[in-house]
């Protein structure tokens, strides 16, 4: 047996019917489309967090032939609704302010749309105050109302923001007035740090994240988090990944989805920051090398196929998928326990494995016969000879 780049194995393209979630499938009839490779994600589920731009992320991804699963774990208090920001910003009114931090261009945009909605004269007021911006959308922000911004970390980071501050660079923290923009973080480190310098900080919650109106579909991704029916979770803002492992305590799934997290199922996050509250729980995480949703789906595209080889079997490749198999470039959708015996096959080519070990893999389990079943069925579905019976010892894969 010998491993081949999934790239070598893709001669032609069949397409078919979908279930309606991930393990959820059927043998159906496939056609090949000569000439034409697998999508990148085709056989995968990747489940999206996001609240805002979702529907733009999840088309990057179905572009590319994911099966997306729409879960939004936040949601937006309007900005209009929000007495806690109208506060906020009469305090920064108040007196002079030397420092204003924004953090998002979208949460700095809105503080000044909602200051101008209520008659507050905020732009007026920050004109004399030097600017930081945490990003390049938070720059645009600046630009956009009428503001000038006077420094952006390349990180992009606030923590590269902070040490800014206390290297002395804008002069002495002692008794100055520091606005800082939330972004639905209450970034506790930073506002400790400016304080901890004898800044007297005053934070501007401009939205704030609470969980959604409707739970069930970030309720119902736990649980397909925690039973490995989904391959890969996006997330694009620190509290969404926040409010799913929030959901899965109430849930008592908590410690099924940190290790299903930590295993299959892969995190994705738009940045470290985003990436911190995963951090925290001790599940690993990627991040594109630029925080943006199309670097986002293109770290997807990068990393799910990556963690499945290419088998060479004899005269055919075979690369098992999420809820598919690429078998010599076309794609083959199997139901679940087909799926299941196929992929502990794949664990070990050429190895045997016995029909004890394959009943532990069937969802719901079963006995010696049921393994037998869905063996027969994934020989039907493959309709080549990579599947061997080793007499009163199990199966295998012929490589």
């Amino acid at each position: 047996m010998s491993r081949v780049s999934p790239s070598d194995t893709a001669r032609r393209h069949t397409r078919a019917t979908r279930g309606p979630h991930h393990g959820g499938m059927t043998e159906t009839e496939t056609r090949p489309e000569a000439g034409t490779d697998p999508p990148p994600l085709a056989g995968y589920t990747v489940a999206v967090t996001a609240a805002r731009r979702k529907e733009e992320l999840g088309a990057l991804l179905d572009r590319r032939g994911a099966r997306v699963v729409y879960a939004p774990a936040i949601r937006i208090v309007p900005l209009s609704d929000d007495a806690e920001l109208v506060s906020a910003t009469r305090e920064v009114l108040a007196h002079p302010v030397d420092l204003v931090v924004a953090t998002t261009g979208v949460g700095f945009r809105g503080w000044l749309e909602a200051a101008d909605a209520w008659d507050l004269p905020l732009v007026e007021h920050l004109r004399s105050a030097r600017v930081l911006a945490r990003g390049p959308k938070a720059r645009g922000a600046i630009r956009g109302g009428g503001l000038v911004d006077a420094w952006s970390p390349e990180s992009e980071s606030s923590a590269e923001v902070l040490s800014h501050l206390l290297s002395g660079a804008e002069g002495s923290l002692e008794g100055r007035r520091i606005a800082v923009q939330l972004h639905g973080d209450p970034l506790p480190d930073l506002v400790a740090g400016l304080r901890a310098a004898g800044a007297d900080v005053l934070t501007v919650p401009v939205y704030r994240w609470v969980l959604p109106e409707d739970e069930a579909p970030v309720r119902r991704l736990v649980g397909t988090i925690a039973s490995g029916g989904v391959d890969a979770v996006t997330f694009t803002s620190a509290p969404a990944a926040t409010s799913l492992l929030t959901v899965a305590d109430g849930l008592g799934l908590r410690d099924d989805v940190v290790t299903a997290m930590g295993g299959r199922v892969l995190a994705v996050a738009v940045g470290p920051v985003t990436a911190a509250p995963l951090d925290a729980a001790g599940i690993p995480s990627v991040q594109p090398g630029r925080a943006r949703l199309g670097a986002l789906a293109r770290e997807v595209v990068a990393r799910l196929p990556e963690r499945d080889p290419v088998l060479r079997l004899g005269a055919h490749t075979m690369q098992v998928r999420g809820y598919a198999v690429v078998l010599d470039g076309a794609l083959l959708e199997l139901a679940p326990g087909p799926m299941a015996v196929l992929r502990e096959l794949a664990r070990r080519p050429g190895h045997v494995v016995a029909r004890a070990d394959l009943v532990g893999s069937l969802p719901g389990g079963g006995d010696g016969h049921a393994v037998e079943m869905a063996v027969t069925r994934l020989r039907a579905a493959l309709g080549a000879p990579v599947v061997e019976t080793v007499v009163k010892r199990g199966y295998r894969l012929a490589v």
